[in-house]
């Protein structure tokens, strides 16, 4: 028999299936004044309202991208934006302008790297590994660009 906790709780069956409908997040941090994290915010509604087992790896691994680059923006200043790191690789780094998945297992990073070259990464869920990077806007730019809220209001409107 697996190693299960046996309770006195007695749950309705709304309530079980609404229970492995929420996700599980947990963070701890060693450090003074820790960030607020993604895995302290509740889920925007839209992501929410469509059952987890529902949703493909690509989509799953996709909405909660958004969430993370969405707080990381958060604390950034105005001299700086989000920009992906590379592992496991010398690529160096992309600037994020976009991104997106393809069901089941594909998701998709469009931007520029430091050469201001267009750049796609095209990554399969069982490799996802990104490494959120704070770069200096755009010259050109007055205000910071903030993919993370542009990817936000799309998980809004489902």
């Amino acid at each position: 028999m697996a190693n299960e906790e046996i309770t006195d709780q007695i749950q309705t069956s709304a309530e079980a299936h609404e229970a492995t409908a929420i996700p599980c997040a947990r963070v701890v941090h060693t450090g003074k004044n820790p960030p607020r994290t993604a895995e302290l915010e509740p889920l925007p509604e839209g992501m929410s309202a469509e059952d987890i087992d529902a949703k493909s790896p690509a989509q799953w691994a996709y909405e909660r991208l958004i969430l993370y680059i969405q707080n990381f923006e958060t604390q950034l200043d105005n001299a700086h934006e989000v920009a992906m790191g590379f592992t496991g690789g010398d690529a160096g780094v992309m600037r994020i302008e976009g991104m997106g998945f393809f069901d089941p297992d594909v998701i998709t990073f469009y931007g520029t790297d430091e050469g201001n070259a267009r750049t796609q990464l095209i990554q399969h869920v069982s490799q996802l590994n990104v490494m959120l990077r704070a770069l200096p806007k755009a010259v050109e730019e007055e205000e910071p660009r903030r993919i993370g809220f542009h990817l936000a209001a799309d998980l809004k409107r489902k």
